[in-house]
């Protein structure tokens, strides 16, 4: 395989992972299998830690110097890494804030998106399965904070 190949290649993973974060997103939300914001997803970090499934930081230019904000990440990055939580990064948060919270959602409560699920198992999504891998890939590539672009609208 050829340099370009293998870029080409890493590009088509990066687009389906995007596509599958956000048919994921979207499904939660539906399923009330999502908690948005840092703090309260620190909560249920805190309460339930095996209820979270997966995890989605969200960081763009205009919160770069927050220095309160990047200590939640490290905090939450370190969670999630000694729970083998899967966790990504996206860098549109105004396009998270809109799949997970609609029209006019906060940017301050998008920074932090958690998956959970249910005791129960009742919600199940083939999408999240397929960012498991994606993670599991990254892991093995020493990428252990993979970015994901979210498709535009």
């Amino acid at each position: 395989m050829t340099l370009e190949e293998g870029l080409i290649q890493e590009a088509e993973r990066a687009q389906r992972s995007g596509k599958a974060l956000e048919e994921v997103l979207v499904s939660a939300k539906e399923n009330r299998a999502i908690t948005v914001g840092v703090y309260e997803c620190a909560k249920v970090m805190n309460v339930d830690p095996d209820s979270v499934s997966f995890c989605v930081l969200a960081m763009d230019e205009q919160f770069q110097w927050d220095v309160a904000l990047q200590i939640h990440f490290t905090l939450i990055q370190s969670f999630c890494f000694d729970n083998d939580i899967s966790i990504v990064r996206v860098g549109d948060v105004q396009r998270l804030a809109a799949i997970v919270g609609g029209q006019g959602a906060e940017l301050e409560d998008a920074h932090c998106v958690l998956i959970t699920t249910p005791a129960e198992g009742s919600w199940e999504d083939p999408s999240l399965e397929k960012l498991h891998v994606f993670c599991e890939e990254s892991r093995r590539l020493n990428d252990w904070l993979p970015e994901i672009s979210l498709p535009a609208r």
